[in-house]
């Protein structure tokens, strides 16, 4: 995963944030919810963006503040020392509905053919089940492979910011568009490294 590598930068903004909040007796819960209602709302704003630069704009500003709010949640736990299975369990659950909101409001809104989209959204759920069914079989939880979710957040960020400076098509496609698509390969691959890796280890 690419993003990986930009985790300790991010942190250092981060962290100081998560420290901020844990001191107003905000919990990491509430901030999980808190980015599941940032992800509706970039879903409404992408779902309405078609020929509409700013609307994508605006939705991309809200999964940024989606992926910060997503990074809190983990760092004030474990600052506040109340990390615990139920809050991985909320956590997990909560960016799956992010996920599914974000991605298929994209491609729901005609940036892409619906087709490639439900592609798209399926290899993004099976990456996400693959890292969790490792943990399940104890092996470990394993998030290797080319795209995880930090990648597609990324990528959906960086396509909303190019959308909104060039919203023409590029081969009957928006940039926007083009970002499902690379999600829609990437997820499957991701998928078979998965697979492949968890094969090995049983």
């Amino acid at each position: 995963m690419t993003s990986d590598s930009l985790r300790p930068l991010a942190s250092k903004f981060i962290e100081p944030v998560a420290r901020a909040a844990s001191s107003t007796g905000l919990s990491p819960n509430t901030v999980s919810f808190l980015s599941l209602i940032l992800a509706v709302i970039a879903g409404v704003f992408f779902y309405y963006s078609y020929a509409n630069p700013i609307y994508v704009l605006i939705a991309g500003l809200f999964v940024a503040f989606n992926s910060i709010l997503d990074a809190m949640d983990g760092i004030m736990a474990r600052y506040m020392q109340t990390d615990s299975l139920k809050g991985d369990f909320l956590d997990h659950v909560i960016d799956r509905y992010s996920d599914i909101v974000i991605i298929c409001s994209i491609f729901l809104a005609g940036h892409i053919h619906w087709q490639i989209g439900l592609v798209a959204i399926i290899g993004v759920l099976l990456t996400s089940y693959l890292g969790t069914q490792a943990q399940a079989l104890d092996i470990g939880r394993y998030y290797g492979g080319i795209m995880g979710r930090a990648d597609r957040l990324v990528l959906i960020i960086a396509g909303s910011l190019l959308y909104f400076a060039y919203p023409s098509l590029i081969y009957g496609f928006s940039l926007l568009g083009w970002v499902i698509m690379v999600i829609a390969v990437a997820s499957h691959i991701t998928a078979i490294q998965r697979i492949y890796h968890i094969w090995k280890q049983l």
